[in-house]
């Protein structure tokens, strides 16, 4: 029996849910990326403020830095969406999927930061906002555009985009810069390539297929974890300098002494592990991941409670 191809219907195609679009959306902020900015945003407007800050002021300040980092996030995915086909880790994000088409992005990336800019300006102070503004152009043109593509020190630089909360979070407070954001601005960058490396490590073929030379991707696990050594005892030091810079009393310098040996064991563990092979189910690079997360969001909270138990 002859069927014309007038008489069969094709498939209907269901329309994106609204759950969906806004799922797509969300997803190019980046969320879990937002959360650990914020660990390091809140906990620094407590040590400025002494004391619990206004909660308009947090609120505000929390909202300003979600927008602020949800554009370069969405920017980002504008930029890596090509290399973001390649690895797996990434494979799932809504440029990839086409969920989101890359205009509707780009203008979704561009809005969020001018909304952001303007509502730190006005709800918080315009120091905050300008100092919110410049980690995202860093982040967007200094990392994604110019340094992740052409240099293995990528994340070393580019990193210092992740640092600028603790300095939001203090002159949101206070509209003034002083030493103690600094350190913990330094803490951060410091704190920065231990922990993506070891990131970097697990994912070194997809950076490799992409041809990002991230560290790991580019040299021997062993000297990954000799530099990961190298900038563990760097952000150690660091963060007990905020102990005589900002007067802090015993539980921030006491907390940073048992956070920051447990840290360095855990890397000194990964470059012994990491000394004759390449092999990740033996150096296990996840471990010191993981703990960095907790490192840094503890430390955080240390410097936040000082001020009622120091």
């Amino acid at each position: 029996m002859h069927v014309s191809l007038v008489d069969v219907e094709a498939p209907a195609v269901a329309s994106p849910s609204v759950r969906d679009v806004v799922g797509a959306y969300v997803a190019l902020m980046k969320p879990r990326i937002i959360e650990l900015l914020l660990l390091t945003t809140v906990p620094v407007m407590f040590l400025a403020a002494r004391d619990v800050p206004p909660l308009w002021l947090v609120v505000a300040t929390v909202v300003g830095g979600t927008l602020s980092a949800g554009s370069a996030n969405a920017l980002n995915c504008v930029v890596d969406a090509d290399i973001d086909t390649k690895m797996r880790r990434t494979s799932r994000r809504p440029l990839v999927r086409h969920q989101v088409t890359t205009r509707s992005a780009l203008v979704f990336g561009l809005v969020l930061g001018v909304v952001s800019t303007l509502w730190l300006g006005f709800f918080v102070n315009w120091l905050s906002s300008g100092l919110a503004l410049a980690a995202n152009v860093f982040y967007v043109v200094g990392y994604t555009m110019i340094l992740k593509r052409r240099t293995s020190q990528n994340i070393v630089w580019g990193g210092a985009a992740g640092c600028f909360p603790a300095l939001i979070g203090w002159t949101a407070v206070t509209n003034e810069l002083a030493w103690a954001p600094v350190v913990l601005f330094l803490v951060v960058f410091f704190w920065t390539p231990p922990h993506f490396w070891a990131l970097g490590m697990r994912y070194r073929e997809d950076y490799a297929a992409a041809g990002v030379p991230m560290l790991p991707s580019v040299t021997s696990s062993r000297e990954v974890g000799r530099q990961i050594v190298a900038y563990s005892w760097l952000m150690f030091f660091t963060s007990l300098a905020l102990w005589p810079v900002a007067g802090t009393g015993w539980f921030y310098p006491g907390t940073a002494i048992v956070l920051g040996i447990v840290f360095l064991v855990e890397a000194y563990d990964l470059r012994n592990r990491a000394r004759d092979t390449e092999d990740l189910s033996i150096i296990k690079p996840m471990r010191l991941f993981h703990f960095s997360n907790a490192y840094l969001a503890l430390l955080f909270v240390a410097a936040a409670a000082d001020p009622f138990i120091g």
